[in-house]
């Protein structure tokens, strides 16, 4: 999947069109994630032992992966990502980095 978890993302389709938010879950096997404030929908709670209250609660609901985009850290625009393999200095290993395709820059 092109989004991680804590990732900043940009949604591009859908009745949630043009909001921002953090992805908060990642479901792979489904390519839908959880992005924060974005989504949300309305759910009919039974009173229970955590909340004796019951009534309706409001959270947010997956959406598909398809439809969000990182958003670029430098430019802040929606950008798709790349993969670049690079040499850690220090240790001398090789890693996999993700990089904007907008700006190039590493993240």
């Amino acid at each position: 999947m092109h989004v991680k978890k804590n990732d900043i993302v940009v949604v591009v389709a859908g009745n949630s069109k043009g909001k921002e938010g953090k992805v908060l879950k990642v479901f792979p096997e489904t390519n839908k994630v959880i992005v924060e404030g974005v989504n949300v929908v309305k759910r009919h709670t039974r009173p229970s032992q955590k909340n004796p209250q019951g009534g309706v609660v409001q959270k947010e609901a997956p959406i598909s992966s398809s439809n969000v985009m990182v958003k670029d850290p430098k430019s802040g625009s929606a950008t798709r990502v790349g993969y670049a393999r690079t040499t850690d200095a220090a240790t001398g290993k090789k890693k996999v980095m993700r990089v904007a395709q907008k700006s190039g820059e590493m993240f």
